[in-house]
């Protein structure tokens, strides 16, 4: 490694349950091992070495007393390294259509807008409610896919037809498939100042 050895990249890293060294240098195999190393392989490496150390890993890992531990571990190496996870949005919308409870995927919804107490659900054919407030919607949802283009509106970036103004300078979302138009506020207008 250009910048460090393997030893102070695991020291630094801190992860010691689960380092495999594999070097030419027989000389620190001791040191590896007080860091915590499962194993110390030198090069060349014999495959049935390298079986050998594998099946150690495997039995390391099945025994091991953390039950996220390699998730807890890669999580803290991508932290160590400055990469951030990738976020995980919302797939489905559980929503109510009168008595029935249906599963929407995100992706067939054009908008979501909030009405009095509950959230309104807009699809191409019906539309639904939900209980979830557009502020909490607006953090749980991709904001490439959604876009919230007012305080009680996020809308699918994908559903929209065009921007229009009113005669009183307004800017309006047409939706594809609806005659429906939904206001922007000005602190959203930006968004569609390119398009």
């Amino acid at each position: 490694m250009p910048a460090k050895t393997g030893l102070e990249a695991a020291k630094e890293i801190g992860i010691k349950s689960h380092i495999v060294f594999i070097t030419a240098y027989d000389q620190y195999a001791v040191e590896a091992f007080d860091q915590g190393a499962v194993d110390y392989v030198l090069k060349p490496a014999d495959p049935e070495r390298l079986s050998k150390t594998v099946e150690r890993l495997k039995a390391r890992l099945t025994t091991s007393t953390e039950p996220n531990d390699m998730s807890n571990m890669l999580a803290q190496l991508a932290k160590q390294l400055g990469i951030a996870p990738k976020p995980t949005y919302l797939q489905w919308i559980q929503a109510s259509i009168g008595q029935e409870l249906r599963l929407i995927p995100v992706e067939d919804i054009l908008f979501f807008q909030s009405d009095e107490k509950y959230t309104r659900v807009q699809t191409a054919s019906y539309e639904a409610l939900i209980r979830k407030p557009v502020r909490d919607l607006a953090e749980e949802l991709d904001p490439n896919l959604f876009w919230q283009i007012h305080r009680s509106t996020l809308v699918n970036s994908k559903a929209i037809s065009g921007v229009v103004r009113d005669m009183r300078g307004r800017h309006l979302v047409q939706i594809k498939g609806l005659t429906e138009k939904l206001e922007v506020s000005r602190s959203f207008v930006h968004l569609f100042k390119q398009m």
